[in-house]
């Protein structure tokens, strides 16, 4: 009998904000158990998300989430965070998968194949479960951080550069939390240096 060929997907939340860390998730769906509806975490309501969300974590045959913090996206720069969360998602399922799907155009420092995947959050499945858990996650994070610091509106935008963030960031200043590598935060620092 042969054995199954594991593949996991992976992707992450998080590239574009100013604030909060970059989340990875790595999904190794199990083919007995299919999960409809999976698609880009992006093309889905926020209840839609949640819901499969809940279905990935029963059914998968492995998954795992992973972050890099705003201090390692400053110290590296967001490409290499990004590879960073990646791969401490794949070392986080338990198990090593024969290979990796990853959407975009980078692939993570792993010990097994991997492949990138352009616009595969919306074509791959495993890619889509990933998506799924690394936004839902991250959007988790934000709002906790938003209870920290009330101000700035990260459960509503989730620190990404909207006009409200950066008002808010104009006028509190930046926190721990954001990312000082980031021009609107850098110009923020100055401001209130």
């Amino acid at each position: 009998m042969t054995r199954l060929t594991l593949v996991a997907g992976v992707d992450e939340a998080g590239r574009g904000p100013l604030a909060g860390p970059v989340v990875a998730a790595c999904v190794v769906l199990d083919p007995k158990r299919p999960i409809a509806g999976l698609a880009d975490s992006k093309k889905l309501s926020p209840q839609r998300r949640t819901l499969l969300a809940v279905q990935i974590r029963d059914r998968a045959l492995a998954w795992a989430v992973a972050s890099a913090s705003p201090s390692e996206i400053d110290e590296h720069n967001i490409l290499r965070a990004t590879l960073l969360a990646m791969a401490r998602a794949v070392e986080g399922l338990g198990l090593l998968p024969d290979e990796i799907l990853v959407d975009g155009l980078h692939c993570p420092p792993v010990s097994c194949r991997a492949r990138a995947v352009v616009k595969g959050d919306a074509t791959v499945p495993s890619i889509s479960a990933a998506s799924i858990l690394a936004k839902t996650d991250r959007d988790a994070m934000m709002d906790a951080l938003h209870e920290r610091f009330p101000g700035y509106g990260f459960d509503r935008h989730r620190g990404y550069p909207t006009p409200e963030h950066v008002a808010a960031l104009r006028r509190l200043g930046p926190t721990e939390v954001h990312r000082r590598s980031f021009a609107p935060v850098r110009a923020a620092f100055e401001l209130h240096a």
